[in-house]
């Protein structure tokens, strides 16, 4: 089987909080689904549970397809994707990408324009909560059993909560990196009806961190769980993560904690693939460089967000189908973008996927079909077209269990490379290390973009500047973006302005409050121990 994260007999939590998102009800849909009366029945229903904590970021619904039995109601199933909307306000906010479509306020992301009541924001906000709800409810079942077992089943239990608090702090991550200061409940919060408290970002920073470290012990060593299932390596992962970008969450730099947890990732035996392509085709389950990835499969994980969003969305105006049926002209990127690469218009005259040296580049612009400046922005084919994440294997193949709509592509959200750029910055921003260390992995992540050493660095040029457009060539459409910009003051006033920031097509700054999304108005309104973040 290519994936561990597939539709299984689910767990099913009714939240029964009075905040949360009233119009986003994540009480059951269907009252024949099964519910904690019958769900932790034999020790394999613990696991089969436990997938579900791992699909609630890959699918949004309980019938697949895209339709029947959603995970929370109020918005159509595949819009309310946890994945898709994560993505959507990490990447569309920036200068990676935009979108043509018309749908509600979702144009509003690029421009930056987006208010509190904002469909989108609420869709991740409730798919964040939904995630945090159902993990605690999991870790409450564990709890409830794991005093009456022993030995293998007592292992497996240890490990399965271990890794239910994992995907529960990184849930709350989100909720940190995104909205700040949120409401906070955990396994101690008994469900009924009751106000969640507020937690301050510090407040939230801080218990990130301690269950992060709680739970180190009790996940596997890293690269020896199953595939797609959290293990050591992605805790260190996270809390690196969670450091670099301290000073943001909390005023507080954090680098040389970062530090100390990058070098337990970089020495864990992980390995740049030596294909940069391959980690973003239906066979990147094979990468030795994926750390945590969120496993999608054209027969098991059937769902209009996720993946199938990504690359159906991101294809069309005459891009080749990588495997799928047909594009939907939805999501291409900008000139500022592309520029990163030293790429202009006129490379692709004789070649709509010209790539220059830095291999990276995965562009499709049709000189005689396509417009380089984004007049309207929504025609699809003003801008240029992103060819990364495809649906076929890494030499060309078919899919591993393929379908021609619902892909079996997996979505790479920790992996080594990544790490290797964060030590980078630690050492550039004086957090310890060695930078002749820096420089050299920086020099592979180079070696392997251009097939040799014509575009390696010195020490010298290893700036802040250099490293936030190289974590752009390196990371592009991974969901980084955002906070990338945020960390380095370039997000929203900062000098840096793209086509279309701001609503005006050169671009414009915006004003800093946006650094953080709104608390939704009707859990704001739900709930009076929430307060709105400031500038809403």
């Amino acid at each position: 089987m290519k994936k561990t994260t597939a539709v299984l007999p689910v767990l099913f939590i009714a939240m029964m909080l009075s905040s949360c998102v009233k119009d986003l009800d994540v009480d059951p849909i269907d009252p024949n689904v099964s519910t904690l009366n019958n769900v932790f029945k034999d020790p394999l229903a613990y696991k089969q549970a436990l997938a579900k904590l791992y699909a609630s970021f890959a699918i949004s619904g309980q019938t697949g397809g895209g339709g029947g039995s959603p995970d929370i109601a109020g918005i159509d199933e595949n819009f309310g994707n946890y994945l898709r909307q994560y993505w959507g306000l990490q990447e569309l906010s920036t200068d990676e990408a935009i979108i043509a479509w018309d749908d509600a306020t979702i144009k509003d992301f690029h421009w930056q324009t987006w208010s509190p009541n904002d469909v989108f924001i609420t869709a991740l906000y409730s798919r964040i909560f939904y995630t945090i709800t159902i993990c605690n409810e999991f870790i409450r079942n564990v709890d409830n059993k794991i005093g009456s077992v022993s030995g293998t089943f007592l292992a497996d239990l240890t490990a399965y909560k271990a890794e239910a608090r994992f995907l529960r702090a990184l849930a709350y991550w989100h909720a940190l990196d995104m909205f700040g200061n949120v409401p906070f409940v955990t396994e101690a919060d008994l469900p009924g009806a009751f106000f969640p408290k507020r937690i301050t970002r510090t407040e939230l920073f801080n218990y990130v961190e301690s269950e992060l470290k709680a739970i180190e012990n009790d996940l596997l060593p890293a690269r020896t769980n199953e595939y797609a299932r959290a293990d050591r390596g992605a805790a260190w992962f996270l809390l690196a993560k969670l450091y670099l970008n301290a000073e943001v969450y909390t005023g507080t730099p954090r680098y040389a904690d970062a530090l100390t947890y990058l070098n337990n990732v970089i020495t864990a035996g992980y390995v740049l693939d030596n294909n940069y392509g391959h980690l973003f085709t239906a066979d990147n389950h094979l990468s030795p460089e994926i750390i945590f990835p969120i496993a999608l499969d054209g027969q098991n994980t059937q769902q209009y967000g996720a993946m199938t969003f990504l690359i159906h969305a991101s294809n069309g105006g005459g891009m080749p189908l990588n495997g799928i049926d047909g594009g939907w002209g939805g999501i291409r990127t900008i000139k500022d973008f592309v520029a990163k690469f030293n790429i202009v218009e006129s490379d692709f005259s004789s070649n709509p996927q010209f790539q220059g040296p830095d291999r990276r580049g995965m562009f499709f612009f049709d000189p005689g079909t396509w417009q380089w400046e984004i007049t309207n922005v929504g025609t699809f084919t003003h801008g240029i077209g992103i060819t990364k994440f495809r649906n076929v294997t890494s030499v060309g193949g078919p899919a591993p269990n393929a379908h021609p709509t619902f892909v079996s592509t997996d979505f790479p959200m920790f992996r080594l490379a990544d790490a290797y750029l964060m030590y980078a910055e630690v050492v550039v921003r004086g957090g310890g290390g060695n930078i002749a260390t820096a420089v050299t992995y920086v020099n592979d992540l180079r070696q392997r973009a251009y097939g040799n050493t014509s575009g390696n660095i010195a020490a010298v040029n290893l700036t802040l500047n250099f490293l936030l457009d190289e974590r752009a060539r390196e990371l592009y459409w991974e969901a980084h973006r955002r906070t990338d910009l945020i960390r380095f003051g370039q997000f929203t006033n900062g000098p840096y302005v793209w086509e279309w920031k701001g609503n005006v097509k050169n671009g414009i700054q915006t004003s800093p409050h946006r650094n953080l999304y709104p608390i939704p108005v009707n859990d704001l309104n739900a709930n009076p121990n929430l307060v709105q973040n400031p500038g809403y």
